[in-house]
């Protein structure tokens, strides 16, 4: 990069540079951010399981074959039993 020698500009460049040099590091700074905010999107699914899906709630809910309760009806391929009135 060249070397701007400020002693030598008028305050008219001055304010010019520093205008440009606002606009610009503006410009950076929104563009950075916007890569951030992309980032911590794609980041954030490892950090919220619960956003996934309803499928991972509904798997979780079901019981195991070992925690049936086998004196139930309609366990183990037993019919219901109807009760006497």
């Amino acid at each position: 990069m060249a070397k701007i020698d400020l002693d030598a500009m008028s305050i008219e460049e001055l304010a010019a540079l520093r205008d440009n040099a606002a606009a610009k590091l503006l410009e950076k700074v929104a563009a950075r951010q916007l890569e951030l905010e992309t980032e911590m999107e794609r980041l954030s699914q490892y950090g919220k399981p619960a956003k996934k899906g309803p499928a991972t709630p509904a798997a979780a809910s079901k019981p195991k074959k070992s925690e049936k309760k086998t004196d139930e009806p309609g366990d183990a391929g037993e019919p219901p039993v109807a009760e006497a009135a």
